[in-house]
């Protein structure tokens, strides 16, 4: 981390913590090294701060980018759009960001904290759909003047700021490690794990190891089921186009900026939203990393594969390196029912049975109707409530 004055918040985009997940580790039965790529402590709180700095410094460098002209306009899961709208609050850009209904109030919040316009769309509508997030997205930049999608589907920007910037982060931290008794390395990154939305973390982050550090490196992509990016295709068969409540990870189409050569993923992982869910638990309470639901998936698919015929070597091989990318934290689902259940709703603890039988003489409990309150939450979700453009509305008054 730097220890001058920054110029400005995108100074402290990036160079987040790899970190130890040793309790895990244990309990899992692991002797290999299992770390922890921790993106939420960048500026704007996920690995996506990484993409829109990139994307908007290089669209300013190719002159499509004009200050006092321009309106930057992106489909999103939330994340990216986040992260471009705290760049062009730097810059002096004004934002619209389409996103589905099913992600999370918090991320709208943030946004319109940041200044941008929130569009929110149909979840269930299909990417190539006038009424999804892209299809209004495009409708709104050829009307609008100055109108411009950087487009993290299809921008370049997207792999190349993971392969020179996020990866080279955890060679650096993985390689500058001293090997120990206590603690031995391999020195060198022998496994990597991330999920896949865009597709640009993972292609990114495999090319900075595999042509710079570790060709011999296996790279594990976890896509959720529902979403059709894993190979091969048959993977993606079961459960294919159902819906499911992980924010940030999969599609219903291949983005440009994933990478399909050979070698970029070696192996493909299906994850559930249960499993998922089950990891953040762990992470939060063995670790005490406050971590989102993409971060689930992806420490899931890690367990799974170390677990796997291909991956027990390496899980009991002492100094080996695996690395879990970490995309953002809990900030932005606090108010997601999965959450909200998984905080309020745990099993009572000794302690907490303990102070029970302390205060049974004047109890002040107060209960959480977790239900009725993530109902509650829910529904401020909708495209609906006052003050939010509703896409519905919108695509009726265009047919009149």
């Amino acid at each position: 981390m730097s220890r001058q004055i920054l110029d400005n918040a995108l100074g402290a985009v990036g160079n987040t913590p790899l970190v130890r997940l040793d309790k895990i580790a244990a309990q899992e039965g692991l002797q290999c090294n299992l770390l922890g790529k921790v993106e939420y402590t960048s500026a704007g709180g996920s690995v996506k701060d990484r993409i829109a700095k990139r994307m908007v410094e290089a669209a300013e460098r190719e002159g499509k980018l004009k200050p006092g002209h321009s309106v930057v306009i992106e489909p999103t899961s939330g994340n990216t759009g986040i992260g471009l709208a705290m760049a062009c609050a730097v810059k002096g850009y004004s934002v619209i960001i389409t996103m589905p209904n099913k992600m999370s109030l918090e991320k709208e919040a943030a946004l319109r904290a940041l200044g941008a316009e929130v569009v929110r769309t149909p979840t269930e509508a299909a990417w190539d759909s006038p009424e999804s997030h892209i299809g209004v997205a495009q409708r709104l930049q050829k009307e609008i003047p100055g109108g411009i999608i950087l487009d993290q589907y299809r921008n370049v920007n997207n792999s190349l700021a993971h392969e020179f910037s996020t990866g080279p982060e955890i060679i650096e931290a993985v390689v500058g490690t001293p090997s120990t008794s206590t603690k031995p390395s391999s020195g060198i990154v022998d496994v990597l794990v991330a999920g896949a939305g865009t597709g640009g973390t993972i292609t990114g982050l495999s090319r900075a190891i595999k042509k710079a550090h570790n060709p011999r490196c296996t790279v594990v992509g976890v896509d959720p089921v529902g979403s059709i990016l894993a190979q091969p295709e048959g993977l993606n068969t079961e459960g294919e186009g159902s819906q499911y409540i992980v924010e940030g990870i999969g599609y219903d189409f291949v983005p440009d900026v994933l990478s399909r050569e050979p070698g970029t993923v070696d192996t493909w992982l299906k994850s559930t939203d249960e499993e998922s869910f089950e990891a953040v638990r762990k992470l939060m309470r063995l670790e005490g990393l406050l971590v989102g639901g993409s971060s689930g998936s992806s420490l899931s698919g890690a367990l799974r594969w170390l677990k796997s015929d291909e991956g027990k070597k390496i899980a009991q091989t002492k100094g080996a390196n695996v690395v879990v990318l970490l995309p953002d934290g809990i900030r932005n689902y606090m108010s997601k029912p999965w959450f909200l259940k998984m905080a309020l709703e745990a099993e009572p603890s000794p302690l907490a049975q303990r102070i029970s039988s302390i205060l049974q003489q004047s109890p002040s409990v107060v209960a959480t109707d977790v239900d009725r309150l993530a109902n509650g939450i829910a529904a401020l979700t909708t495209p609906d409530t006052d003050n939010r453009p509703n896409v519905k509305d919108e695509v009726a008054k265009s047919r009149m």
